[in-house]
């Protein structure tokens, strides 16, 4: 029986904010994740089996409305997509998107991304994975939850393989400060900009809607790419 002091639950990096789930949302979600998602287990994914072919699998953490996903996945279309989002109004839009656009190259799973990538994700699978955005938790008390840890980074590197690539994005400056420092204490990956910088923008990264709202906030926004070093990570 598993207990239920609160102490020894994880911490979560997210809350499910559900908002305004339209109609038209739901009916996404439940007529069209049967097509595009993946299978609702606890199975190790075959990504072979899963998008009914080999190619180059790039993993997308926390898409929101799904709008750098779907332009990714239309741009590189030899490339396959795997989508993670709790956010169900998000996977909606974006299912209705995929469907509406014939964008046959994603695939879409709405559960926790850590438990994900520690129990269906193969190692050494991914060719690509990004992280745009995600929630700052800002308040000092909660940095806790921030997603970007060095377990967490870890656990990346275990999935990611040689020569894979790690792209994450931020408007808030300390967490961008935060990431940079998780990512340098990392054997597991080199900086492909200058040690100790940020990327210049990436011209192939589309606007997001939490992008503009940040703007118009005055917050800069960092890149980070990062790729995995060969020999370097425990199979653990």
């Amino acid at each position: 029986m598993k207990s239920s002091d609160p102490r020894n639950r994880p911490v979560r990096s997210f809350v499910r904010r559900e908002g305004r789930f339209t109609e038209a949302q739901r009916r996404a979600v439940e007529a069209l994740l049967p097509k595009y998602g993946a299978p609702e287990d606890d199975s190790v994914i075959d990504f072979a089996q899963l998008f009914g072919r080999d190619a180059p699998v790039h993993l997308e953490i926390g898409f929101g409305n799904g709008d750098a996903l779907a332009a990714m996945a239309s741009a590189h279309p030899e490339n396959d997509y795997l989508g993670i989002e709790v956010h169900r109004p998000g996977v909606g839009v974006l299912l209705r998107r995929l469907e509406s656009e014939g964008i046959a190259n994603v695939r879409v799973i709405s559960v926790d991304a850590r438990a994900v990538l520690e129990q269906r994700i193969p190692n050494s699978s991914l060719s690509a994975v990004y992280l745009f955005f995600p929630d700052p938790w800002h308040k000092k008390r909660h940095h806790k939850r921030r997603l970007v840890q060095a377990e967490f980074v870890a656990l990346l590197a275990r999935k990611l393989k040689p020569g894979g690539l790690l792209h994450l994005a931020t408007d808030w400056e300390d967490y961008a400060q935060h990431m940079l420092a998780v990512l340098a204490g990392s054997a597991a990956f080199e900086n492909l900009a200058e040690a100790g910088t940020f990327t210049p923008r990436p011209e192939n990264r589309v606007f997001t809607r939490f992008e503009r709202r940040g703007q118009r906030l005055g917050h800069g926004v960092r890149d980070l790419v990062f790729r995995r070093r060969a020999g370097t990570v425990s199979p653990g």
